[in-house]
């Protein structure tokens, strides 16, 4: 078994890991929990009822997170000519076509997410072997390859999520700080949720939400009682 450190198992005193919590009641108990000397993030896994191996199965989509996720976002643009300046001035960070692809070719990965235009993306696929398994491939679906750059830009500065289910069917995305307290918290989870129900997969059958829980970057998770979720949305 695992050993935890102290102040782990301190936080864990009198908590039943077991327990279906209310959602109101999880994110209480894992911001109280936390206990790391910096401000740790929320997260929040589901277990999706679907089987990701079937492309009619894939749950993938961005939500932009009302109270944002309490950090600075670095954001690359690849993109050419008018755009250029269009990313720049709605405060991309790095921008840039054959330059910039050059650069990460060369190994350079400085940046928290990135956005392309369509008349780019034949460029940016031949970096798609760095890019990709870091979670920074733009991509149509989540509305990184666009034309509109100053939104694009404008939604990740601001706090989006970019969320994809994995290979076991669990859905991993941040909430937020713990430094946000249980309101703004809440706010986000709720649009992460409303994202997530929206693109149910019509071939997905029985339960679509069968697990969820919170945790922080360093606490202990916190099951939550899934058939609150509906009651939650509707508030």
């Amino acid at each position: 078994m695992p050993k935890h450190g102290k102040n782990f198992r301190k936080a864990l005193d009198g908590v039943d890991l077991q327990e279906r919590l209310g959602i109101e009641d999880a994110v209480s108990k894992s911001l109280a929990a936390s206990f790391a000397k910096f401000d740790e993030t929320v997260d929040v896994a589901i277990c999706l009822g679907v089987d990701p191996k079937y492309s009619d199965q894939m749950v993938r989509g961005a939500v932009s997170l009302p109270h944002g996720l309490g950090k600075t976002v670095r954001v690359a643009v690849f993109c050419k000519g008018e755009k250029e300046n269009e990313a720049r001035d709605a405060g991309a960070d790095f921008v840039g076509g054959e330059d910039l692809v050059a650069k990460v070719k060369g190994g350079w990965l400085d940046f928290d997410a990135a956005v392309a235009t369509p008349d780019v993306m034949a460029l940016v696929g031949q970096i798609g072997r760095l890019l990709g398994p870091r979670g920074l491939m733009p991509n149509a679906k989540t509305g990184t390859v666009t034309f509109d750059v100053n939104k694009a830009v404008t939604e990740l500065k601001a706090g989006r999520v970019d969320f994809k289910v994995d290979k076991a069917g669990v859905l991993h995305a941040p909430l937020g700080k713990v430094s946000f307290g249980s309101e703004k918290i809440l706010g986000n989870l709720k649009a992460l949720l409303d994202a997530v129900m929206r693109l149910k997969p019509s071939a997905a059958k029985g339960a679509y939400m069968e697990a969820m829980a919170i945790s922080t970057t360093m606490g202990p998770g916190f099951k939550i009682d899934v058939t609150q979720i509906k009651k939650f949305l509707e508030g």
